[in-house]
């Protein structure tokens, strides 16, 4: 956790990345920008799906919403009268080879994003083989996919890329792993079709995107509570996400005061960490409360967030699906 808070400081505060960021991170953007020479001469090979495929991902590592905004997708395109699934590598999990997922998945099997996806009634199939696990989703009659954390992973072709930018953080020092943050140089934000802004104050060509939640849900038996009932109160802080501070500001901005535990992303956890001995309400990310719903005491809530966004995003992806269901030879919903 040193190297990781010594890391994060210098992306996007004012320490100093240690000497041996620099030469890595050279030979890092010589790898990133060798593999993309490959895809676009066609010397690695895309896999080109029959149904439009969008690919939601960002250019920094860490949680920047693109789990929210995935299942804010999937819902706006259901209402449209599509049948949309989501493809994940399942990050977290063991499971190796491409499942479509049941109603319950694991998250110790599959990820816990996978879970919190297809908890919002979405079809999702997980893999490393990304097309293999696509065609699941087809053959369970999908007819659009999107793919989670899908930005870098180019052998599945991809017709609309949607990226999200942290509106706080933004790019950091704008310099590649591990002496930034960057996955891909900067310059790649040109090509996406789409730039989503979450929090902050969303830059020219961006569409701003807001995570609201009003509500804490139970883990043990669903029963809901007012987010502003716990106003004025302490209570425990639960975090195992990209950015924890997102989620503990969120809490400070509706009144509350959190008892920080911040934890690696996608850590799996056990009952004894969360044991605090003081009867405090403990409140957590959705993402979260996934992993600890088997083990969980009355006093412990999950905080659902929605994402919003405005009007304009939904008509400028839905022109592109049109066209690109015209182009396929199926007719526009």
């Amino acid at each position: 956790m040193a190297l990781i808070e010594t890391l994060e400081s210098a992306w996007y505060g004012n320490g100093r990345a240690p000497w041996w960021t620099a030469p890595l991170a050279a030979l890092y953007g010589g790898v990133v920008r060798l593999r993309g020479a490959l895809y676009q001469r066609g010397w690695l090979r895309s896999v080109r799906l029959p149904v439009p495929v969008m690919v939601v991902g960002n250019l920094t590592v860490g949680g920047t919403g693109k789990t929210p905004l995935t299942i804010a997708l999937a819902e706006a395109l259901r209402e449209r009268g599509y049948r949309p699934g989501v493809v994940s590598r399942g990050y977290g999990g063991t499971q190796r080879e491409p499942l479509l997922l049941g109603d319950v998945p694991d998250p110790t099997q599959v990820g816990d994003e996978p879970c919190l996806i297809r908890a919002s009634g979405v079809p999702v199939a997980v893999g490393r083989d990304r097309p293999t696990a696509a065609q699941l989703l087809l053959d369970a009659g999908c007819d659009v996919l999107i793919a989670d954390d899908g930005l870098q992973h180019y052998r599945l072709a991809r017709d609309v890329e949607i990226c999200v930018i942290d509106g706080v953080r933004r790019f950091g020092n704008r310099r590649l792993l591990p002496a930034g943050p960057l996955r891909e140089p900067l310059e790649r934000l040109r090509r996406v079709d789409l730039r989503v802004c979450n929090g902050g104050a969303a830059a020219a060509g961006e569409y701003p995107m807001q995570l609201r939640g009003g509500a804490a849900v139970a883990l043990d038996d669903g029963r809901t509570q007012a987010l502003a009932d716990f106003a004025g109160q302490r209570v425990h802080a639960l975090a195992a996400i990209g950015n924890p501070r997102r989620f503990f500001d969120s809490l400070r901005a509706a009144g509350i005061e959190p008892i920080e535990h911040a934890f690696a992303d996608h850590h799996e956890f056990v009952a004894t960490e969360l044991e605090f001995g003081d009867g405090l309400p403990l409140l957590m990310t959705d993402k979260d409360a996934v992993k600890c719903r088997h083990f969980a005491r009355p006093h412990w809530w999950r905080v659902p967030v929605q994402a919003q966004l405005p009007e304009a995003f939904y008509a400028a992806l839905l022109e592109r699906l049109g066209g690109l269901r015209r182009e396929m030879g199926s007719p526009a919903t």
